[in-house]
């Protein structure tokens, strides 16, 4: 009876901590980009890439570049599956009067793939960053 009443209760905390991180449930992404400090050398390096895109960086121009790259690690670290939390505006939100077309969708993901490239993300792991954030290309091209 001991020995039945010692397993139930190891299995009950065992199945309480995959419960008790439901964010936390598919976190291979994130380690697979190096965790938080993986992610901010990606953001750092797509941010130069997006200020220094003709076709884009006019899109930046009155951005707080500071804010900008702290909301999107938090953000990406987020899709990735990681423990943080975004406390930014919906994409929809922030995204509303900028009237962007599919071109500058297009020249920002090509921006972020520079981004971890030069971060040494391997390609099978961008595809699968990408393909958690394509979703928001709704949100983000309004016209």
């Amino acid at each position: 009876m001991k020995i039945q009443l010692a397993f139930t209760t190891a299995l009950v905390v065992v199945l309480a901590c995959f419960v008790a991180r439901p964010s936390m449930a598919d976190d291979s992404l994130y380690g697979d980009l190096g965790q938080k400090d993986g992610i901010a050398k990606i953001v750092d390096a797509a941010t130069t890439n997006f200020l220094a895109d003709t076709r884009i960086s006019a899109t930046f121009s009155d951005t707080n570049i500071s804010r900008f790259k702290g909301l999107l690690v938090s953000q990406l670290c987020v899709v990735a599956g990681g423990p943080c939390e975004y406390k930014g505006q919906s994409m929809h939100d922030a995204h509303k009067g900028l009237h962007l077309t599919n071109a500058d969708f297009n020249a920002l993901v090509e921006d972020l793939q520079r981004g971890m490239d030069t971060a040494g993300v391997p390609f099978r792991v961008q595809n699968r960053l990408l393909a958690r954030l394509a979703p928001m290309h709704q949100d983000v091209v309004t016209r």
